[in-house]
């Protein structure tokens, strides 16, 4: 087990490299970057201070010597290769740079984010797993039932409708019409004078919109491969010797067929779980004004902040490939005659 993780460890890190190197290639290489950025604001407030009857030196452009200073700030004044040696040295020590445009620290910029997205992923993780396992078994042991065809047309309308669409029209009926929660935010702006009970009940009021419209779509795959799973184990001979040895039915679900069904639930577990931390759900952000990591990445693209772009592209594909290393390592755990060879 050792020799094959050490083998998995150690391709993560051509893996890592390779996603560094075509990101790196790509944003670095487009036009609209932070000095080009710079340029343009520069010179349209000279064109407003002009408009103003003030000085207007625009018509010479931008001081060659200030152009050069600009690059300097961004450390564009060394070649690109040099620019990418130095990003990989930092990324070793886990100093994942200091953002452009906000001046902070990249990994101080992803913890003020994460409460909404630990918010958004983990209540929506656990809904969803809370629900869908559940009702894929009940769907298994009535397959074929009026129960199972209304479950299964109800769920994928759920999973038909997007998360945004239904975070609309929850915001329009229920935040404007009924009124019955709040339209924005995380919590209330006059949360800190409250009590710990009130802080529960405003956080909770807060977050039932949008996590509503995440959870809704997103449970159905899951719910569908747990019916799938447990039809096909409930079918196999070691089924039926049980049942023949006089088990109830209660004893065959769950103590026979229970184990090997959730193996390909089991074995992704570990990857929605971590990744519930720092889920990026970017419409639902914008829709219900929460500033979590999706707004995040969204932004630091548009403006072009590559320290922003490669940090948490590098951290984010980091925890994944562990993730994925987990997920792997589960299989044995779940299922014994899995070998690592």
């Amino acid at each position: 087990m050792w020799v094959y993780i050490l083998k998995r460890l150690l391709l993560m890190i051509p893996t890592l490299f390779g996603v560094l190197l075509i990101t790196f290639v790509v944003v670095q290489f487009v036009p609209g970057g932070p000095v080009e950025q710079y340029l343009a604001e520069a010179r349209s407030a000279e064109g407003g201070a002009a408009e103003g009857g003030s000085v207007y030196r625009g018509a010479q452009g931008v001081d060659p010597q200030r152009i050069e200073q600009i690059k300097a700030l961004y450390g564009f004044d060394k070649p690109a290769h040099e620019r990418f040696i130095d990003m990989l040295g930092r990324f070793a020590r886990f100093d994942l740079g200091t953002s452009f445009f906000q001046n902070k620290p990249v990994g101080d910029l992803i913890i003020e984010k994460l409460p909404v997205s630990v918010t958004l992923g983990l209540w929506t993780f656990l809904i969803s797993y809370g629900v869908a396992v559940p009702l894929g078994v009940a769907k298994a042991v009535r397959a074929g039932s009026r129960f199972d065809l209304v479950t299964t047309l109800l769920v994928l309308i759920g999973y038909a409708i997007p998360g945004f669409v239904l975070g609309v029209a929850l915001l329009v009926i229920f935040g404007g019409q009924l009124q019955w929660f709040p339209l924005r935010g995380l919590t209330s702006s006059n949360w800190e004078e409250l009590g710990w009970g009130a802080r529960i009940v405003d956080y909770l009021w807060h977050i039932t919109l949008p996590v509503t419209a995440m959870v809704l779509g997103s449970f159905a795959v899951t719910a569908m491969l747990t019916k799938n799973a447990f039809l096909e184990e409930i079918r196999k001979q070691y089924v039926m010797t049980a049942r023949a040895k006089g088990l109830s039915e209660r004893q065959v679900l769950w103590k026979h067929v229970f184990r090997n069904a959730l193996i390909p639930i089991v074995t992704g577990f570990p990857a929605a779980f971590i990744g519930a931390f720092f889920t990026g759900a970017l419409l639902i952000e914008t829709l219900f004004s929460l500033d979590g990591l999706g707004l995040l990445s969204y932004e630091s693209v548009i403006r072009r902040d590559y320290p922003v772009v490669m940090g948490t592209l590098f951290l984010f594909t980091l925890i994944g490939l562990v993730t994925k290393l987990i997920s792997d390592l589960c299989y044995v755990w779940v299922d014994p005659r899995v070998k690592f060879d």
